[in-house]
C-alpha cells in the first residue's frame, strides 16, 4: 500500500505561509534629533543560524569588502510531530464533485492527519536598538498564537485556517574575540504550526443506483434471498453538480422486488446466478 505517490505540498505550504508573516519587516535609523535618516526592509532567508554565523567569523581580520549584511531575519524547521489532540476518526472521507472536464466524477480522500511543525525564527543584528526594533514589530501579533489561512488540499477544496503559535524567546550577545570582532545580537523565537496532512485523492463515477439484497437466513444455511430494494435519482441524468448534500433539489425512484428463485446477485456480471 505504500508506495503510492502523490504529493500535496502541505508541509511546503505552511513553510511558505510562515515565511511570507516576516517578508516586510521595516528598519529605520535616526540622528541625534530625531529625524529619519535611513529606512530599509529587513532581509529574510531560510537557513540555520549556525550558518550566518560561520560567516560572520570566517573573515576575523575584516580583510574582505563584502560580509553578511546585518539585520537580518533566518528559519528553519526544527521539527515535525504527530499531534493526537486533534485525531479525527480516520475512516471518514471527504469528498468533492471534480472541476472541468470531469464533471461527472467524485474526488475522496480519508480524513487528515494533525502534525505539528516547529520553527524557529531568529533576529541578528549588530546593536541593540536594531534588533529591537524588529521583535516589537512582530510579538504584538502573537497573543500567543497567529492564525493563517491556507488551502490545505486544492483536489478537495479545503481551506483551513492554521494557527502558528509563539512558544519561546530567548536572547544572546555573541560577542567573542578582540575590539575588532564584529558584534551580533541574537533573538531565537520558537513557533508551532498546527496543520493537516492529507492522504492521496481519489476519483470515481457518480453512484446512480444502489441495491441491497435481503436474506432470511444467516449464510451458513444456505439462505435464499427474499427482497431487492433498488434506488436511483430522478431523473436519473442528474449530474454531480446537482447532487447536493445540504439541500437535496432531485428526488429518488424506489423499488422492492420479491423473489423464491433461490438465486443470488453476482455483481461482476450484473446478473442473477
Amino acid at each position: 500500500m505504500i508506495g503510492q505517490y502523490f504529493y500535496n505540498q502541505s508541509t511546503r505550504n505552511v513553510v511558505v505561509a510562515f515565511g511570507t508573516l516576516f517578508n516586510n519587516i521595516q528598519l529605520t535609523k535616526k540622528d541625534g534629533s530625531g529625524n529619519v535618516i535611513q529606512t530599509m526592509k529587513v532581509p529574510l532567508a531560510y537557513g540555520p543560524k549556525q550558518k550566518w554565523l560561520a560567516r560572520l567569523t570566517e573573515d576575523p581580520n575584516l580583510a574582505k569588502k563584502v560580509a553578511v549584511t546585518l539585520p537580518r531575519i533566518g528559519f528553519e524547521i526544527s521539527g515535525i510531530s504527530y499531534d493526537s489532540s486533534r485525531k479525527q476518526n480516520k475512516v471518514i472521507k471527504v469528498k468533492k464533485v471534480a472541476d472541468g472536464t470531469d464533471k461527472e466524477q467524485v474526488k475522496s480522500g480519508f480524513m487528515p492527519v494533525p502534525y505539528n511543525v516547529e520553527f524557529e525564527l531568529f533576529i541578528m543584528s549588530k546593536s541593540s536598538d536594531d534588533a529591537l526594533q524588529i521583535v516589537e514589530q512582530i510579538l504584538p501579533y502573537f497573543q500567543p498564537e497567529y492564525t493563517v489561512t491556507l488551502r490545505e488540499s486544492p483536489d478537495l477544496d479545503i481551506i483551513r485556517d492554521v494557527p502558528i503559535v509563539l512558544n519561546s524567546i530567548s536572547y544572546e550577545d555573541d560577542y567573542e574575540g578582540d575590539f575588532t570582532s564584529r558584534r551580533s545580537v541574537i533573538y531565537t523565537l520558537s513557533f508551532t504550526a498546527k496543520y493537516y496532512l492529507y492522504g492521496p485523492v481519489t476519483s470515481q463515477n457518480v453512484i446512480r443506483t444502489v441495491q441491497v439484497d435481503q436474506y432470511a437466513n444467516m449464510p451458513v444455511n444456505a439462505p435464499s434471498r427474499e427482497q431487492r430494494y433498488t434506488v436511483t435519482p430522478t431523473p436519473n441524468t442528474a449530474t454531480a453538480q446537482e447532487f447536493d448534500p445540504d439541500d437535496d433539489n432531485f428526488g429518488f425512484n424506489e423499488t422492492s422486488s420479491f423473489f423464491e428463485d433461490a438465486k443470488t446477485y453476482d455483481p461482476k456480471t450484473d446478473t442473477d446466478v
